[in-house]
């Protein structure tokens, strides 16, 4: 199997902002996660194209510029799942984006998120970035088995996307991944292009400011963002801080969850203002990023950039431009990235650790991340305790 860890770049090459192909390649691997979101939320739930990219892109922009190097930006995945999975409109996931933002601004603007991230020991945040390395690999295969309807290849035959995600993963896995990115691309633009979209239409789509009631956000509340609230706090802040020291070292010091926290959360107010898509940091973007080849700020500044200028340039023609993206691109991309982020586990030492990040992960994916994580932080101090006790009762023995 590949190495993902490489040995950490010298600090000053690593702050150093770099606009090349490498940091071009790296930029786009982590699309898997927001195209197919972005453009259900479009199509779906009607919200403004410009709206949906305006916070991606400001904040891909903000992560490159504040923390200089790769931290992603993505859909709030369980929030946007939700919403389109009830259909939701505008008002609600607007009032959803409002209550993520405010939560996660006074988290990390408090140090509150700071202190409370020292007591998650690594197999547990190991067992969160199994758990979302799991979901991507599920994504991926849902992509494949059952393409969107929004999509423009969604009626091809399974065996054709199928075939299509497996030849994407096993490039990018046993070549060049810049190459094979920047080939993927290529592809991907062709694609778009032979959609038949019909004439393009340039400029933003329209953006209406959402309306807001207490139904509205009481029905995000319960709805949206008590299912996103666990998978925020422990992949976006805790599992990215920790993504970004396994890969950058003494470089990332800037990539803290407090911060992490700030950050997202300051974007979504601003998606929330403006009927925009909730967006987040994530743990596997990271690992998509750097394993695509971005080792600094650049690789979320050239991200940011493409989706302010799609917004603003391309706003009015977006959902029937993204709707030809090529499923298997999308797919492959995520997979990719899934088991790569799951081989992060490759660092634990001893069967206790392993035997927990498994449990972790595998309750996080299969039942509920808040279940898994409180488990495991009482099983983890439970047992620290004891063998305090133990210990200190053999030295006070004769």
């Amino acid at each position: 199997m590949p190495e993902i860890a490489q040995p950490a770049l010298p600090q000053a090459t690593l702050q150093r902002l770099r606009f090349d192909g490498a940091e071009l390649a790296g930029a786009v691997a982590d699309l898997g996660v927001l195209v197919p979101i972005a453009v259900a939320l479009i199509v779906q739930n009607g919200l403004s194209a410009t709206a949906v990219l305006l916070p991606a892109g400001l904040l891909y922009l903000v992560a490159g510029l504040l923390y200089r190097l790769p931290v992603p930006v993505q859909p709030l995945k369980a929030f946007g799942a939700i919403a389109i999975a009830q259909g939701l409109g505008t008002d609600e996931i607007a009032a959803g984006a409002l209550l993520m933002g405010g939560i996660f601004v006074l988290l990390g603007g408090s140090g509150l998120l700071d202190r409370v991230a020292k007591i998650f020991p690594r197999p547990i945040i190991r067992g969160v970035q199994l758990s979302v390395g799991l979901l991507f690999c599920q994504l991926a295969w849902k992509l494949t088995t059952q393409p969107p309807a929004a999509f423009t290849d969604h009626n091809l035959p399974i065996w054709w996307l199928a075939g299509g995600t497996v030849v994407v993963v096993l490039g990018c896995w046993f070549m060049d991944r810049r190459l094979v990115a920047l080939v993927l691309m290529l592809i991907a633009v062709l694609g778009i292009a032979l959609a038949g979209h019909g004439p393009l239409v340039l400029g933003p789509s329209s953006i209406e400011l959402p309306g807001f009631s207490t139904g509205a956000f009481t029905t995000a509340a319960v709805a949206l963002v008590l299912p996103q609230l666990p998978l925020t706090f422990a992949n976006s802040c805790l599992a990215t801080a920790d993504a970004a020291r396994t890969y950058f070292g003494g470089a990332a010091s800037r990539v803290r969850p407090g911060r992490l926290a700030m950050t997202l959360g300051v974007a979504n107010l601003f998606a929330g203002a403006i009927g925009g898509m909730p967006v987040c940091h994530g743990a596997g973007g990271m690992t998509a990023h750097y394993s695509f080849g971005a080792r600094t700020g650049g690789a979320p500044i050239l991200m940011g950039a493409a989706l302010l200028f799609l917004a603003i340039i391309f706003g009015a023609s977006l959902a029937t431009l993204l709707a030809g993206f090529p499923l298997p691109i999308l797919a492959g991309l995520l997979a990719i990235a899934g088991l790569l982020h799951i081989a992060l586990l490759k660092d634990l030492e001893g069967r206790a650790h392993w035997a927990l990040a498994i449990a972790v992960g595998v309750t996080g994916f299969f039942v509920n991340l808040a279940v898994a994580l409180l488990g495991a932080l009482l099983i983890w101090w439970a047992t620290e305790a004891l063998t305090a006790f133990r210990g200190g009762r053999n030295k006070a023995a004769p």
